[in-house]
């Protein structure tokens, strides 16, 4: 998927969020009006899941708009800013098991960088392969501790810690205490 693609498809969840939470709808009112599942509609919005079109149409005559409203592209900005208020994030999937991500950061297609505050559960890990992909990654520990593996050495993290390493190289992350840890999580993607 293109990064202009992903910026799109990355928007149709929080735009519905938007305007359902505007009008003041619970996920099942907007169910119910849409004929389409709150559990659909919560993944949707999560960005957990892509609707499809008629899923899409359904749930945009529901909120009386358009559906071009929510996959137009929104007007490239000269100079984007994103303002996220502390109970505005939104949360980022992640396929590992043991973490939330709660968005901080602006849509990938404007910006190179993505942050999230991360929550990562006692035991929690990367998994069993060691991960590799292009970029960098900034990792500043809050609280708790995590211990992360890049190339061949090791490094724990506690409060007030920061590891910054370019993602090119073999890593692993995994939360070795017995508390939830707590981190800022920056990454930043080359641009596809």
């Amino acid at each position: 998927m293109s990064g202009r693609v992903a910026a799109v498809v990355s928007g149709i969840g929080p735009k519905i969020k938007a305007l359902r939470t505007g009008k003041g709808y619970s996920l099942q009112s907007l169910a119910e009006r849409a004929d389409v599942s709150a559990a659909t509609i919560h993944k949707i919005e999560q960005s957990g899941m892509v609707p499809t079109i008629t899923t899409l149409l359904k749930i945009a005559t529901a909120l009386e708009r358009p559906v071009s409203y929510f996959v137009e592209e929104e007007d490239a900005d000269e100079h984007p800013t994103v303002f996220t208020p502390a109970e505005g994030r939104r949360p980022i999937f992640t396929s590992h098991a043991g973490i939330t991500l709660d968005g901080i950061s602006g849509p990938y297609g404007e910006f190179q960088a993505a942050a999230a505050v991360a929550t990562v559960i006692p035991g929690a890990s990367s998994g069993g392969k060691p991960l590799r992909h292009g970029g960098e990654e900034l990792v500043y520990v809050v609280s708790g501790e995590l211990e992360f593996r890049v190339g061949d050495v090791t490094h724990v993290l506690k409060p007030g810690d920061a590891l910054h390493f370019l993602t090119q190289q073999a890593h692993f992350w995994r939360n070795p205490g017995d508390e939830n840890t707590v981190a800022i999580w920056m990454a930043v993607r080359p641009h596809q």
